[in-house]
């Protein structure tokens, strides 16, 4: 392996094993910036990942990320670290699309904080990928669904479904994602990768468009917890969240939640590999705790009387501008907001108000809750967000009403394509979280690596 030609199998390392690798002088973030590059040009358009790669700013930055390295300026994990950053997320002097037609792209003027964040941590920022408009739940049909690196007859997942696709098919190591139902976890789940939706309030969502401001994070997108961490250490601002305390698993109590894991919407592989993984876990000492927590009971319905509202609100100027550029799916749901009950929306507050106390008070017995990321596999298109029986079968959107911390992690295959385990933490206690993931990785299996792109 040369300096300035990685193969294949660097697409594949992590930030540690790169960093290693760059102050080796083995390699340079120019180099795997190059290669980078090169493979999303080979990779896409058949995934539709990326809305704008920014190439010529990604080769200006790792240039000058490998000329600071050669000169002795270490700025940390992420100095020369290509990271893709959701197109709704602000990057200076860069066209943000928000996967809609209303307007043509805006050049911002300025950073996310979250992106400066980055910027000053040393990370390459490559490419703005693609997303459901305005991470609304809807492809807009002149952009399309981003595309499964496992299987690229089916999506990706949404609405973070380019930062997804980019991480799996090893085009970067890390992405930004939001996430206001499940957005970050529900297209790690499909694509085999970890998504974490941090606690509400610990990334700053400055300079990212909204689409709920009582349900909307921001968080990283990675091949693995350790990599996860490093990003939430740099987005959050919090270097200690980089080398939390290891976590054993014998002896850790695992909360099952009963109405999520035994589910009838599971399919059969993603009941099998969830079974196969809680008994790997309890094999290793972990102990399986089932849990029945009542406020679960319509949350999804709750999350969108909170929704529809807000959202409808946020894009009152939009679409009084042009609601003919919205994907039909997206305006119709912009004009159910605009008749929302209020009365629904303020029972919907209450309705979290409970179900976070509940769920806070479930800590007491268990370190940490468990349930299948998705009930499903990735299928064919995104499924749209419902609001009846229909939309109460998954499992993510608790975690925004409440703002509790709430990860996906690869934990099996569902014939040809991953299954994800989803992982809930105690309120503001993100790094303990992600030690609990980094013990149950360790005794899960690895996800294969993508079909197409491996």
């Amino acid at each position: 392996m040369s300096a300035g030609r990685p193969d294949e199998a660097i697409a594949f390392a992590g930030v540690a094993e790169l960093g290693r690798l760059y102050r080796s002088g083995k390699l340079t973030p120019l180099a795997v910036v190059e290669a980078a590059l090169t493979r999303l040009a080979r990779l896409e358009p058949r995934l539709n990942a990326f809305a704008d790669p920014m190439r010529e700013a990604a080769l200006a930055d790792a240039a000058a990320r490998t000329a600071e390295l050669a000169a002795g300026t270490d700025l940390g994990p992420l100095h020369g670290i290509p990271v893709a950053i959701k197109d709704l997320i602000a990057v200076a002097g860069t066209p943000t699309g928000y996967g809609s037609k209303v307007r043509a792209p805006e050049i911002q003027a300025t950073d996310a904080e979250l992106v400066r964040r980055l910027r000053a941590a040393g990370a390459i920022l490559l490419g703005k990928t693609n997303l459901l408009e305005y991470a609304y739940g809807i492809a807009h049909p002149e952009i399309g669904q981003t595309n499964n690196p496992h299987d690229p007859g089916r999506t990706s997942g949404g609405s973070s479904g380019g930062s997804a696709a980019a991480v799996a098919a090893s085009i970067v190591p890390l992405a930004i994602g939001t996430d206001t139902g499940g957005s970050i976890r529900i297209p790690a789940s499909y694509c085999g990768i970890v998504g974490l939706k941090p606690s509400y309030g610990l990334v700053p969502l400055d300079g990212v468009f909204p689409l709920s401001w009582s349900l909307d994070h921001a968080g990283p997108l990675a091949r693995s917890i350790e990599d996860a961490r490093l990003a939430l250490a740099c987005l959050a601002g919090d270097p200690t969240l980089a080398a939390p305390a290891p976590v054993a698993l014998d002896g850790l109590r695992l909360g099952i939640l009963t109405r999520h894991m035994k589910s009838p919407e599971n399919t059969p592989g993603v009941a099998a590999a969830m079974t196969a993984a809680l008994a790997a876990l309890e094999a290793k000492g972990a102990r399986l705790v089932p849990l029945d927590l009542p406020a679960l009971e319509g949350i999804n319905r709750a999350l969108i009387h909170l929704l529809l509202p807000e959202a409808a609100l946020i894009h009152e100027g939009l679409y009084s501008e042009n609601p003919a550029g919205y994907a039909p799916g997206t305006r119709r749901r912009i004009e159910e907001g605009q008749r929302a009950s209020g009365l629904d929306y303020v029972r919907a507050g209450r309705h979290r108000q409970a179900l976070r106390a509940e769920v806070e008070a479930a800590f007491a017995g268990v370190d940490v809750l468990l349930s299948p990321s998705v009930p499903f596999a990735a299928p064919v298109e995104d499924p749209e967000l419902a609001e009846g029986a229909e939309g109460e079968i998954l499992a993510s959107g608790f975690a925004n009403m409440t703002g509790h911390p709430s990860l996906s992690l690869p934990a099996g295959l569902d014939g040809h394509l991953p299954v994800g385990l989803q992982l809930t933490g105690p309120l503001g206690q993100d790094g303990r979280l992600l030690a609990i993931a980094a013990a149950l990785e360790a005794a899960l299996p690895k996800p294969p690596r993508p079909a197409f792109a491996g």
